[in-house]
């Protein structure tokens, strides 16, 4: 079964270099292809391996975080539709919250969770969300509101997963944790890139951290789905 799903990472693989190659040679054309089957391999191929627990909350959420995210991704083709691919990834980022929630040991009693500890352990993502948020601030005009909505959501998503920390075997921690943190690089470029300053590079990067995040994030979901069995 394994040999059987592998083949929807592959489509995983090929869309993410075809869309890589046509960004570097410029072609924007050719991205309507190649964009979208980007996601769409990773949906199916986590569809596939979660068959027998389809009914569980946890691969519902995960699964509609990649459907969310493959929608914004269609979106965000077209620039008069930012706002709506917006949104679209912040439902992603939710339903990843939920199943990051969902994929760790929960915390026997209230007061068994240090909060304190707990803000210094994520300050480092509080303050790159800031930075970010400063040097974009004075360009964002109506999509303020937006804007911070999304901030709160997608950092919410990073601190999430690396609360997961010893409630969840290393490897899927460390997966997710490092695939949220690329998440978190490749929407600060994307808000850099168009709100302060457009460079030559930020499509590659953008696309490179985004592909690599949502495929370590599937991984590691799948490495703590094995771990229960």
């Amino acid at each position: 079964m394994k040999d059987k799903n592998i083949i929807w990472l592959y489509l995983f693989l090929a869309a993410t270099i075809a869309d890589l190659t046509f960004l570097i040679e410029g072609n924007s054309s050719m991205r309507f292809y190649s964009k979208p089957l980007i996601l769409l391999g990773l949906i199916l191929y986590f569809y596939q391996i979660t068959k027998p627990i389809a009914s569980t909350l946890l691969t519902k959420s995960i699964l509609g975080a990649l459907i969310f995210s493959w929608i914004g991704d269609i979106l965000l083709m077209w620039s008069h539709l930012f706002v709506y691919g917006l949104g679209a990834f912040l439902m992603a980022h939710v339903c990843y919250i939920i199943g990051f929630r969902l994929s760790q040991k929960p915390e026997n009693r209230l007061g068994e969770m240090n909060f304190v500890k707990s803000f210094f352990y994520n300050l480092p993502i509080y303050l790159g969300a800031a930075l970010v948020f400063y040097l974009v601030n004075p360009n964002l005009g109506n999509m303020k509101i937006p804007v911070i909505a999304y901030i709160i959501v997608i950092v919410s998503m990073v601190a999430t997963a690396r609360d997961r920390f010893k409630k969840c075997d290393a490897a899927s921690f460390w997966q997710v944790f490092i695939g949220a943190i690329l998440f978190f690089i490749s929407d600060g470029i994307i808000a850099i890139s168009r709100f302060y300053k457009q460079f030559p590079e930020s499509g590659i990067l953008i696309m490179g951290t985004y592909a690599t995040a949502q495929l370590l994030i599937v991984m590691g979901i799948r490495s703590y789905l094995i771990g229960k069995k």
